[in-house]
């Protein structure tokens, strides 16, 4: 059995990622600012009231925890927005970059002392945050954000390495939640498609970029 802690489990992927995880016997810590109703139905312990863009409630929440140990870290809070050429709503660019890029950064550092020898930390990304794969433009925010924590997540593999702590960045695939309007695979799916490449990962493939199915992605 392990302890799992994700982010942003309140919905979507974060949500059935707390259920597959305690469904198959791990400890599973769930934290978000609001609990779902279907979040405490999923047998997680909860942690509510935690913005993970805001230094002092990152910082309660590891003054909860010290002490104990966390065997799979997963950063899953993020946001989606649309930013074009002709929409360039410079505040919603930058809370991407809070959320999405920024937190995992304050949320990994805060819980280090969890982190113990053999720990994994995922961080779950999307390809639109790759240079080469970009295709298709727009969506200034959300790729900007993604390719930023993208190089979080290879200078976190260097930096943790001595401590046997290993770090993965992994694209879910398009995920039908709020956050994308409901189109995409359904997030059991998505769930199941993380919690097995997080299995399946280890130190030698630390600070490096997947698709959940498996597939190496192009930074």
């Amino acid at each position: 059995m392990s302890t799992v802690l994700v982010t942003g489990a309140n919905r979507g992927i974060g949500l059935e990622l707390c259920r597959q995880f305690a469904r198959r016997g791990d400890e599973v810590i769930a934290t978000c600012r609001k609990a779902s109703p279907e979040l405490r139905e999923s047998g997680a312990e909860i942690h509510e009231g935690i913005e993970v863009t805001d230094d002092d409630s990152v910082h309660a929440l590891a003054r909860e925890l010290a002490g104990r140990r966390i065997d799979i870290l997963v950063n899953c809070a993020g946001i989606l927005t649309r930013e074009g050429l002709d929409d360039l709503d410079i505040d919603r660019i930058r809370r991407q970059f809070e959320v999405n890029a920024i937190s995992p950064l304050r949320v990994t550092a805060a819980l280090e002392g969890c982190l113990g020898r053999g720990s994994k930390v995922a961080i779950i990304t999307s390809r639109m945050g790759s240079i080469e794969d970009n295709t298709s433009g727009g969506y200034y925010g959300y790729r900007m954000s993604k390719a930023a924590v993208n190089i979080v997540g290879r200078s976190l593999a260097h930096d943790l390495a001595d401590r046997d702590v290993s770090v993965f960045l992994i694209h879910p695939g398009m995920v039908a939640t709020e956050m994308t309007g409901h189109r995409g695979i359904p997030p059991e799916e998505a769930a199941a498609n993380l919690v097995a490449r997080i299995d399946a990962l280890g130190p030698e493939d630390s600070g490096t970029f997947w698709h959940a199915k498996g597939d190496h992605l192009p930074w």
